[in-house]
């Protein structure tokens, strides 16, 4: 499915999440709604470089949106997954000292007819029954309920307290003793000999 299928209203800034992640989805829209809200609340803009970091317990599509949007990256260092399963997310603001998190407080809340075929939708598609045709159809239910609700019925909202994340560490590399790889030193294992290895060579051993 792509965005341009769809009859969905898709802001330009999520297309630029979707051109980041490679299709439109459920997930992409939580880690959008999220991201929109934390720089609502805290008035940030997308970070250049650790000011802002972001907490994710998942590992899922989500995340892409928060890179995009607030400029959190694995690479930088101000991306964090503890991947305990949850929908669950928090934006911290260095600049500003606060931090909240995002949790999603429900699944889908359709009623009447369109509860209804939801309810099919979601059964066929959990049975592995879905055709291709009701599975557009589910993502489109999904991702229109999911970007038309008040942010308030999607997440519950909680300022945390804010606990300064360490910066990425800044190391020097130094050649393994075993195989001769560069790596951080503050990655190396000392061996009773007193060489400093790599992590592969130091299980190997």
């Amino acid at each position: 499915m792509t965005v341009s299928d769809e009859k969905i209203k898709i802001p330009d800034d999520l297309k630029q999440c979707v051109a980041f992640h490679g299709h439109i989805c459920p997930g992409l829209i939580y880690g959008y709604r999220v991201a929109r809200e934390a720089m609502r609340l805290m008035h940030l803009s997308r970070a250049g470089d650790e000011e802002v970091v972001a907490v994710c317990e998942n590992d899922s599509c989500a995340i892409d949106a928060l890179q995009v949007l607030l400029g959190t990256a694995a690479g930088k260092g101000n991306l964090v997954v503890r991947n305990y399963g949850k929908n669950a997310y928090t934006v911290l603001s260095r600049p500003m000292r606060r931090a909240y998190r995002f949790s999603r407080r429900t699944g889908y809340t359709y009623g009447g007819k369109e509860r209804e075929l939801y309810d099919r939708l979601e059964a066929a598609r959990i049975a592995g029954k879905a055709s291709e045709n009701e599975e557009r159809q589910l993502k489109r239910m999904k991702i229109a309920d999911l970007l038309s609700q008040p942010f308030a019925e999607l997440f519950t909202t909680a300022e945390v307290p804010y606990d300064e994340p360490p910066y990425a560490p800044l190391q020097p590399s130094c050649p393994c003793a075993v195989c001769g790889e560069m790596t951080m030193a503050g990655k190396m294992i000392p061996l009773p000999d007193g060489r400093r290895v790599c992590i592969p060579c130091s299980q190997q051993s």
